[in-house]
């Protein structure tokens, strides 16, 4: 046991070597992957092909905690591999007034939730965590957990800031312009196609993958941190002189994401980049500690930002508020945010088929890079971040109401958590929901 757990410490250790310039940061920062490791019992653990546990697995406790710290620890952050942002010199402060919900606490206690916080009418309301003889022992409210796909919808509220501030036109610009992708299935295409998802690439992306017939080809967007493309090397290798299908349809995959975010970097540059996303979370969303996205391998030239984004979950919740607050007082991104919901897509998707979606990701539309239209709240305005593991994101906008879940796990058997509960009956009927 301490011969395996002396060779994962050396591995991860090996693997941050690269990171010599690295901020004084990681992700658990008040407890090290030593201690981490010690409170797994390694022989209990098993590993996957996938770099996710793959959907249909019901892992043990001591896997769980294995991802769980890969996510933490397998890559130190520097300015070489991330996007940062500092934190906020006056971050937002929360009010609380705390409940407690018994059948919340069951959920947390057998399901791969980390972390689950409502929020209401300007204060959080529920505050749970993985028990401490389950996955609570593993992390702090300093903690950045891991956004996986959640990550998609915040490039596009940056996108509306960029045009708020002058960089683009509007949501019906053209990305013609962009040298990256001349002669590639998205030359012609406009930033509207990208945000709902609806870019014609379904013959030959799906996912984090590009298609081979209607088979899995290559992964484009590697979840090995030391490994992920940029937009130029994709398309040139994959995607180039490729025509999109005459017919347009709901297609949710990464690279419409990633397409969208390095349009960005590329219509503001570098430095105009950096200060766009300070302005975003330091002075709008005011986080509390430093956030950041992925930077691919390659120059800023090639398209280098990735979506995949890492936070506290209290700055999760930040940035949730931080949405709503422009919808709410109608501001420039917030006309942006009525637009895209506007003019949201129906997915038309079969879900028992190979591309359907969880049950807690499910919803009728899709629309600027958000989940729009759960069954139960088709009446409601609300914005939805979801990501693999079961994270999800719900933003009502109007009754201000706010769901943050991070997760590990999640599938349709063992560690399928209640969704009408922990999403959509709080969404619902506000904090009246909880008993």
């Amino acid at each position: 046991m301490k011969i395996l757990l002396a060779f994962f410490v050396l591995f991860f250790s090996y693997s941050n070597l690269y990171a010599s310039d690295s901020l004084k940061i990681t992700n658990s920062p008040n407890i090290s992957q030593e201690e981490v490791l010690q409170k797994i019992d390694m022989s209990k653990v098993k590993t996957y092909k996938s770099f996710n546990i793959p959907f249909k697995a019901n892992p043990n406790l001591s896997t769980l905690k294995f991802y769980f710290q890969r996510d933490l620890f397998k890559v130190k952050p520097s300015k070489f591999n991330r996007y940062f942002v500092e934190p906020s010199e006056t971050p937002h402060e929360f009010e609380f007034d705390i409940i407690e919900d018994k059948s919340v606490k069951r959920q947390l206690k057998t399901k791969g939730i980390l972390s689950y916080l409502y929020f209401e009418d300007g204060k959080i309301i529920i505050v749970e965590v993985s028990p401490n003889d389950r996955l609570g022992q593993l992390f702090d409210d300093e903690t950045k957990f891991r956004s996986n796909s959640m990550g998609k919808s915040l490039p596009s509220y940056i996108l509306g800031h960029a045009i708020c501030d002058g960089y683009i036109d509007g949501v019906d610009s053209s990305i013609s312009d962009w040298r990256v992708v001349k002669d590639s299935l998205y030359e012609n295409h406009k930033l509207i196609d990208l945000l709902n998802m609806t870019s014609g690439d379904q013959k030959y992306v799906y996912d984090s993958h590009t298609l081979k017939g209607q088979e899995f080809n290559f992964k484009p967007h590697a979840n090995d941190d030391l490994d992920v493309n940029n937009i130029q090397s994709i398309l040139f290798r994959w995607l180039r002189d490729k025509e999109p299908s005459e017919e347009r349809f709901y297609n949710y995959n990464v690279l419409n994401t990633n397409l969208i975010f390095n349009y960005i970097l590329f219509k503001t540059g570098e430095e105009n980049f950096q200060k766009l996303l300070d302005k975003v979370f330091k002075e709008k969303a005011k986080i509390k500690d430093i956030v950041y996205f992925y930077k691919t391998k390659g120059p800023v030239i090639s398209g280098n930002a990735h979506n995949m984004f890492y936070a506290t979950r209290y700055d999760y919740l930040r940035i949730a508020k931080a949405i709503m607050d422009d919808y709410q007082k109608d501001t420039c991104v917030g006309k942006y945010l009525k637009e895209i919901y506007d003019r949201k897509v129906l997915k038309n998707l079969n879900h028992n088929g190979v591309r359907g979606e969880p049950i807690f990701n499910r919803t009728k539309y899709y629309g600027g890079q958000f989940h729009i239209g759960y069954p139960g709240l088709e009446e409601k305005v609300v914005f939805a971040m979801g990501g693999y593991g079961g994270k999800a994101i719900l933003i009502d906008v109007e009754d201000s109401r706010i769901v943050v879940v991070n997760s590990i796990h999640y599938n349709h058997d063992r560690f399928k958590y209640d969704h009408k509960k922990l999403l959509i009956n709080p969404i619902k009927h506000g904090k009246e929901s909880f008993k």
